[in-house]
């Protein structure tokens, strides 16, 4: 009999997560680049949403009955179909606390966002790591792990830290390679930045499977990440699972609102789409030609790799940046300690980055 309450096993195992800097040791003006924040902000339309919300002491629609419809008019969807929560990360905690327990397994990859593994450690379940290939998705390896005990698989495309993304066959090839109790969720966090003709962010497949889930969220190209607003879209069983367990009232009235508003911004949309094409093509050849490795990436940051020389590596080119203002993300609890992780950023930022880095790669200093 222990002497203290303790915690449920698997819970003292989780390394909490650290999100990216938001301060920096120099600079007459810091940019933070390290969290993947829009540079464009949100629509204006969702900030006058937000400001004439009112009645803030009644309590907000539990069903989120609004904002689901305004998503389902986008993307041509059943709004019973959809749940919305205070980002993506409540929506992937609860689709896990329904699907997996103790002895469970569930199944990520090796670069993949670090909230799966700490949700699957709080279900009381074992995190499962798929090897990738050159910082992509490798199919066959998660297959290879899946295993009797396996009830999840968590896939980001794009995947965060890295960029990359597998074409939608592959996704279909993933789907029909696992065993049908197995939930297979789509994070699709940068889905609005994709250009590429053979990615799909998965409604297809939430259409006509029964174990598809797809998340997306406003955080990233909507700009509302300090709302916290999420969504997915399942099968009816799995959207009556989660509601059994997600919370009464788990967004606000003012999220919800300033959701509804940006959904309909077609305009802002397209803007920040614009603008992210433009300056991640640009980022990624100014920085190779200094040098550096860069993982091609389709979403809104990129994943600069460093030499391991006393110097010039990641974490040297890390304090030599934050020095001159600029915030990008050390990745090293990503297994990636010599890369730096850089979110597209204005204008004015991005053409700082890359004088900053021109000047580390010469050996100059902070001056």
């Amino acid at each position: 009999m222990s002497a203290r309450p303790e915690p449920r096993p698997g819970v003292m195992k989780i390394e909490a997560y650290v999100p990216g800097k938001s301060a920096a040791s120099g600079g007459s003006k810091i940019y933070k680049l390290s969290s993947n924040e829009t540079p464009l902000g949100p629509s204006p339309k969702a900030v006058e949403a937000v400001r004439n919300a009112d009645h803030l002491e009644l309590y907000p629609d539990g069903s989120a009955t609004r904002l689901r419809e305004a998503i389902a008019a986008k993307y041509g969807l059943d709004p019973s179909r959809i749940v919305c929560g205070a980002g993506s990360d409540e929506l992937l905690a609860l689709i896990t606390h329904a699907y997996v327990g103790p002895g469970d397994e569930g199944i990520f990859t090796q670069h993949g966002f670090l909230v799966y593994r700490i949700a699957i450690l709080a279900a009381g379940g074992t995190p499962v790591v798929a090897e990738e290939k050159d910082y992509r998705t490798d199919v066959d390896a998660i297959l290879a792990k899946v295993t009797e005990r396996t009830k999840i698989v968590f896939l980001a495309n794009p995947n965060n830290p890295t960029g990359t993304y597998i074409p939608f066959d592959e996704v279909k090839r993933l789907h029909a390679g696992l065993p049908s109790h197995v939930v297979l969720v789509l994070d699709a966090a940068y889905a609005e930045y994709v250009r590429r003709n053979d990615y799909e962010a998965g409604l297809e497949l939430v259409a006509t499977a029964e174990n598809v889930v797809m998340m997306r969220t406003f955080s990233k190209i909507y700009g509302l990440a300090n709302l916290r607003i999420g969504w997915m879209v399942a099968p009816a069983h799995i959207v009556d699972a989660v509601n059994r367990i997600r919370g009464p009232f788990n967004m606000n009235g003012p999220a919800m609102a300033a959701g509804i508003a940006a959904v309909q911004d077609d305009a802002h949309l397209a803007k920040s789409v614009e603008h992210n094409e433009q300056w991640l093509a640009w980022l990624t050849r100014e920085i190779e030609a200094l040098g550096l490795t860069v993982t091609p990436s389709v979403a809104n940051f990129l994943m600069i790799h460093f030499p391991d020389e006393p110097g010039r590596t990641a974490k040297d080119a890390d304090a030599f940046l934050s020095g001159r203002g600029l915030i990008l993300r050390r990745i090293d609890s990503y297994g990636l300690p010599q890369a730096l992780r850089l979110t597209v950023g204005s204008e004015e930022a991005n053409r700082l980055v890359v004088e900053a880095l021109r000047d580390f790669m010469k050996g100059g200093n902070n001056a």
